[in-house]
């Protein structure tokens, strides 16, 4: 079962470009059931306990690849099967024309990646992760390429080229895990044989660092993030997975097992390579809000966005405890929610208006509503503000970031405190314009945009709901997060 949650995608995919559908509204409909029957069996596996491992091959040296569910895939497989079918549904209406191009190819890989990231997201060990890692590469770049336009192609070879020299750096960590490790299989709490490691902790740390940022390009780690930006030319419903849900925490997820479950943070805490990736990762934080505030295309201003709110999550993995994990989880969950909402909402903005700049967007409030005000509550959850999911998570990774009580946690708080500033400036100033525009606006501009269709809509009421129900009561949440973590 474990096996085929991850491989009914893969099928599906193949099958959407390789039958001859009689019509789109077919492939939809094969492609709804697909996804929805695969979310409902991963779904299955959480809800049971005691789910067994399963291993596909097994090579020389121990070697095999497997997967298996822990409290951490739950975390992740979940989120991905809980977005993943409505975000199929958004895009079936976004696709159609004009801006649907070969919807066959797009689908086809559109659903092998939710294989993909599952294969990911249940890896056993971290030889089938990074076989996976490598392979969610592979599936992507064609949907960032998708349009087949200049930009299209030029940032489809950035993101490809910044993923395999990442994936490089993630693959040295692999080797040394593979040498100096008891087991390549995840185990919370880290697998190096300390004897084995000898007087090679210095060597150890650095691959450590070497590791976390290959695996921080997909997380859009500084400097290795300007590939973010410049997929925002791919189609909404990709830059939506991209940012929310498929690459960039594949990335973060990558680094949580790298930390907690391979090198292990009694090994790392109050070491060097401790304080220099939380040191990028503060700096992230800062650079991406900032960023973000100067940014006038809408979707590179998320993208910015993105880059601070990923490393928000790696801030909790490098505080390096058991408190920063349970903050790095609450934050991976509600930033999946409250991103791809505001992706959806500007990705309807575009497709319904064609217009892409925040100048662009006055008095397009009141011609579509109901985006406008979704979005105007996806940014109030950026920006923290209590009763939204936002808040949880950053009070958690400022509690957290407070219980270890060094100078550089401090500074992450301080990191985060900017952050929020600068939140509420990038994203409201959005929300002004559609709402209160310049004096001079002509309201016959608008004339004739309204919202989108309810395949489009649905989604986006879903996602502010969960915003409100997280909001005020997470509290299951994060006690799952706590056993997770101890």
């Amino acid at each position: 079962m474990i096996f085929a949650t991850v491989v009914i995608p893969l099928i599906a995919g193949a099958l959407i470009s390789l039958i001859k559908w009689g019509s789109k509204r077919q492939m939809h409909i094969f492609m709804l059931i697909a996804v929805l029957l695969n979310a409902l069996g991963v779904w299955y596996l959480i809800l049971t306990p005691g789910v067994e491992s399963f291993t596909l091959l097994t090579f020389p040296g121990e070697l095999s690849i497997a997967f298996k569910m822990d409290g951490l895939s739950m975390v992740f497989s979940g989120l991905i099967s809980a977005l993943w079918p409505l975000a199929t549904l958004y895009a079936i209406e976004y696709m159609e024309d004009p801006h649907g191009g070969d919807s066959k190819i797009f689908f086809m890989f559109y659903t092998m990646t939710y294989g993909v990231t599952l294969g990911i997201s249940l890896a056993a060990n971290i030889l089938t992760m990074y076989f996976f890692y490598e392979l969610l590469t592979i599936v992507t770049v064609p949907l960032v390429m998708h349009t087949l336009t200049r930009k299209a192609i030029l940032a489809g070879r950035k993101y490809m080229y910044y993923s395999l020299g990442g994936a490089a750096f993630a693959f040295l960590g692999m080797i040394f895990i593979i040498t100096f490790g008891t087991t390549i299989n995840f185990t919370l709490g880290g697998v190096l044989d300390m004897a084995k490691v000898g007087d090679r902790t210095n060597v150890l740390l650095l691959i450590y660092v070497f590791a976390f940022m290959g695996f921080g390009v997909k997380a859009a780690v500084c400097p290795f993030n300007s590939w973010l930006p410049d997929a925002g030319v791919a189609p909404t419903p990709v830059t939506a997975l991209l940012h929310a849900v498929a690459v960039v925490k594949s990335g973060a997820f990558a680094i949580i097992r790298l930390t907690f479950y391979l090198f292990g943070i009694d090994f790392l805490r109050g070491t060097w390579a401790q304080y220099t990736v939380m040191s990028i990762v503060i700096i992230t934080i800062v650079y991406g809000c900032a960023r973000a505030v100067k940014e006038p295309h809408i979707k590179r201003r998320l993208a910015y966005s993105t880059i601070s709110n990923l490393s928000y999550i790696l801030f909790g993995v490098t505080l390096m405890t058991p408190f920063g994990m349970v903050a790095a989880l609450s934050h991976m969950v509600m930033h999946a929610v409250m991103k791809i909402c505001s992706f959806f909402c500007a990705g309807a903005i575009i497709h319904k208006s064609e217009r892409e700049y925040v100048y662009e967007l006055d008095g397009l409030g009141y011609n579509m509503p109901q985006v406008f005000v979704i979005f105007t509550i996806s940014g109030l959850a950026l920006m923290g503000v209590p009763g939204l999911c936002g808040f949880v998570s950053k009070w958690n990774l400022a509690m957290a970031a407070m219980d270890v009580g060094t100078p550089l946690a401090y500074a992450g708080v301080v990191a985060l405190l900017i952050s929020a500033i600068l939140t509420a400036i990038y994203m409201m100033t959005i929300v002004v314009r559609a709402f209160f525009p310049n004096g001079k606006y002509d309201t016959r501009i608008n004339s004739g945009i309204k919202d989108p269709g309810y395949k489009m809509l649905v989604p986006l009421y879903i996602f502010v709901i969960a915003m409100v129900v997280l909001g005020l009561n997470s509290s299951y949440l994060m006690d799952f997060f706590v056993k997770i973590a101890g």
